[in-house]
């Protein structure tokens, strides 16, 4: 099983490697996201918070967008596949299709993985600091987690689906709530309750927290509770996503 699903992350590895335009573009939006909202509300945010520096608050925010975006949009994999009929030479392979889709994860989380040690490393061109090795393999793990969930996430809708516009529009009307509202960009405390709340009910709120907690050493709902959210929920999205790629047909 190990065999395979290594097997299945390095082919998705290299697929991915070998689009020098997709490595770069996704880093794109990531950046414009740090220069524009770093730089146009860094001195809002220090006076409203007495002097503290918003890029040490927003580098966790946008580490996260690199992981979440690649990773969920490896589920494009699944339909390229289907569309060129390799999925069905996958399928009848003397392997189970649990072992495929935990391939396909690990493999989809491991390029998100790439994408976010790439951002880490340029938001320390904007001033971000991490205090300790310790905090960055906290920060290691939060980012893992975050990958693992994201790209079952992709896989699971992907399993569902045929048309490759079909699924980038139903991501891209989920994805964007689904960050915006997750306390990335901006402080959770002091909004209305019913954002408050549907942000407390957003998976990846738990994830930004907690690198957030992790890497910069400021946590609204606590680290450890972060990670005993953000681990069952990848935990429970990938069980579904096996259950539809059980069901699957090429």
């Amino acid at each position: 099983m190990i065999e395979i699903i290594y097997i299945l992350c390095l082919r998705q590895f290299k697929h991915y490697w070998r689009s020098k335009a997709r490595l770069i573009g996704s880093l794109g939006q990531p950046l414009l996201f740090m220069v524009a909202f770093g730089f146009g509300f860094g001195p809002m945010y220090t006076i409203a918070n007495k002097g503290a520096n918003y890029i040490d608050f927003l580098a966790p925010g946008i580490i996260t967008m690199a992981i979440l975006f690649t990773a969920v949009f490896s589920g494009l994999e699944i339909i390229w596949d289907r569309k060129f009929g390799f999925l069905k030479e996958t399928l009848v392979a003397p392997i189970s299709r649990t072992e495929i889709m935990i391939g396909k994860t690990f493999g989809g989380a491991t390029i998100a993985m790439i994408q976010g040690l790439i951002m880490l490393s340029m938001t320390y061109l904007f001033g971000f600091r991490i205090p300790n090795l310790g905090s960055l393999w906290m920060g290691l793990i939060f980012m893992f987690l975050i990958a693992i969930f994201f790209s079952g996430l992709g896989l699971t809708i992907a399993s569902k689906m045929e048309d490759m516009q079909g699924f980038q529009m139903i991501l891209n009307f989920l994805l964007m709530p689904i960050y915006f509202l997750s306390g990335a960009l901006f402080p959770l405390q002091n909004l209305p309750d019913s954002i408050y709340l549907i942000s407390r009910l957003d998976p990846l709120t738990y994830g930004v927290d907690g690198l957030r907690g992790s890497l910069g050493g400021v946590s609204t709902f606590g680290i450890y509770n972060d990670l005993l959210a953000i681990g069952s929920l990848s935990v429970l999205i990938c069980a579904i996503g096996t259950v539809f790629f059980l069901k699957i047909e090429a």
